[in-house]
């Protein structure tokens, strides 16, 4: 018995609804990042694309669990001497709510050409308003019920 490999032409994609809602968002991320790999599928291959289109809503409503709201850093660095910029996550949620999922998302997908395929996939937004209601979007508790 062979091993099935997908190839790329042969994937057919789906389109997923997360709803950020008091979820943890290291669970929440984990299940987003695997539905983007297709590491949800049986048809899952390493090398190919074959995960499904994400959409986030609430994000802004996302749960982080002891201390982390006051204490995680997020950090970005310009290039230039003196040029990094540390805000807590409060602050984040505060002035850019998507950052949230949207960093925890990226570091659980792989960090190469496949990798930022995949993440182009995933659109997130703060509220719980998104327009992409015409792609008849599954929810991720139904997803498997089909």
């Amino acid at each position: 018995m062979k091993t099935y490999l997908a190839k790329q032409g042969e994937v057919k994609r789906n389109a997923v609804l997360f709803d950020a809602a008091d979820q943890v968002l290291g669970r929440l991320a984990v299940k987003i990042a695997n539905a983007l790999r297709g590491k949800d599928r049986v048809t899952f291959t390493p090398h190919i694309d074959t995960g499904a289109f994400v959409v986030v809503i609430n994000a802004e409503k996302v749960k982080l669990t002891g201390a982390k709201e006051e204490k995680k850093i997020y950090q970005s660095y310009s290039g230039y001497r003196s040029g990094l910029k540390e805000v807590a996550a409060k602050d984040v949620r505060k002035k850019n709510p998507e950052r949230l999922v949207r960093d925890a998302v990226w570091g659980m997908l792989p960090h190469g050409r496949l990798g930022r395929a995949q993440f182009k996939k995933l659109r997130i937004y703060a509220g719980g308003e998104h327009p992409h209601a015409a792609q008849k979007l599954e929810t991720e508790k139904t997803k498997g019920e089909n």
